[in-house]
């Protein structure tokens, strides 16, 4: 393998594991073993187990944000698009092993001292409402910047909430029933 596929498929397999397992479940060794490296292999790559999650949350929000933005781009616009969010969720949803928010769940197993990876994780949550917040400017006429902040605010809190309801209870109505009370959030968009 050469070093830019390894490095990827560290990750990936890190990732992987860190997702079904969680990050504080998920040893160096572990990892190693799953990639099928040695270890001086993997701290060429990585300086840490913590430089490897970042690695993995940046890949998965880069992914997802991609994901995104392609679904947006490919609805009508207007209501369409400002609900791609929840048509994205429930596709994730129905993927083998839908696990929730790969960021949220490794935020609920940080340290106060790990504010490295939470800081990327803030990052990543402030970068999905900016998107949203550019998706809401883009179908709603004559909006103002409050009116914006609110609606993508609101869209983020159900979008936010349904990844997480729908991990909970194993099952999709939390992303149903958030897609259903997001449009009361927009009344203006056609």
């Amino acid at each position: 393998m050469q070093r830019p596929e390894l490095h990827l498929h560290i990750i990936t397999t890190a990732g992987n594991l860190f997702y079904v397992n969680g990050y504080n479940s998920t040893g160096i060794n572990e990892i190693i073993e799953k990639c099928g490296i040695a270890k001086a292999t993997l701290y060429s790559h990585f300086k840490s187990k913590e430089d490897i999650c970042v690695a993995y949350l940046e890949n998965r929000h880069d992914t997802f944000m991609d994901s995104l933005k392609g679904y947006v781009s490919r609805r009508k616009s207007g209501k369409n698009q400002l609900l791609a969010i929840f048509d994205l969720l429930q596709d994730m949803y129905r993927e083998e092993n839908f696990q929730g928010c790969w960021a949220q769940k490794t935020l609920g197993e940080l340290s106060p001292k790990q504010k490295k990876i939470l800081s990327v994780i803030q990052k990543q949550k402030k970068d999905l409402l900016l998107y949203l917040g550019e998706v809401v400017g883009e179908n709603i006429p004559k909006i103002s910047k409050a009116e914006i902040e609110k609606i993508s605010g609101g869209l983020y809190l159900l979008f936010e909430s349904a990844i997480t309801e729908s991990h909970l209870f194993k099952n999709d109505w939390p992303i149903y029933m958030a897609k259903n009370i997001a449009p009361a959030l927009f009344t203006d968009a056609e």
